[in-house]
């Protein structure tokens, strides 16, 4: 008999407001409950917190291969369950094919050989800049030329 009195708004309110709460609730608890992805890095062992950072390069290329096909197949005419050039595992012809977009062994050769053409060429710098300091500098290694007046600096010995 009591609901019979009470107002339609009220009881819609106390629904929005009870809503509202378990709503928030699971907002608060999923912000502070979920870990980031730093901290769930930071609590690996330093064995696969390496391996992770190793092959981070290697997803990022993963994805990046994954985002052409995609824009491939987005302009192509085919229906959405042919995947392109990705051959699923659950056909005929997709069976026993490795489901990796890049190569591990060429992508790691190649991030090798990106790093030594950069020591290279970093040592190359080094030694055109030490060849031009030896050029501009003919000057022997105890005289000094500073603001036009010559400073000799005589090494004393025991006699």
């Amino acid at each position: 008999m009591s609901a019979a009195r009470r107002p339609a708004w009220r009881a819609w309110a106390r629904v929005y407001v009870t809503g509202a709460c378990i709503i928030g609730t699971g907002v608060l608890l999923f912000k502070y409950t979920v870990p980031t992805d730093e901290e769930l890095i930071s609590r690996f062992s330093p064995e696969i917190r390496a391996d992770y950072e190793r092959n981070k390069k290697l997803r990022q290329q993963e994805q990046q291969e994954l985002m052409k096909i995609v824009k491939e197949t987005y302009k192509s005419n085919d229906p959405i369950w042919k995947a392109g050039p990705i051959k699923s595992p659950f056909e005929k012809d997709g069976r026993g094919v490795d489901p990796h977009l890049v190569d591990k062994t060429s992508f790691f050769k190649n991030e090798e050989d990106n790093k030594r053409k950069a020591e290279i060429e970093k040592a190359n710098a080094e030694l055109e800049e030490t060849e031009t300091l030896l050029k501009s500098s003919k000057k022997s290694w105890w005289k000094c030329n500073c603001k036009g007046y010559r400073i000799t600096v005589y090494i004393a010995t025991k006699s």
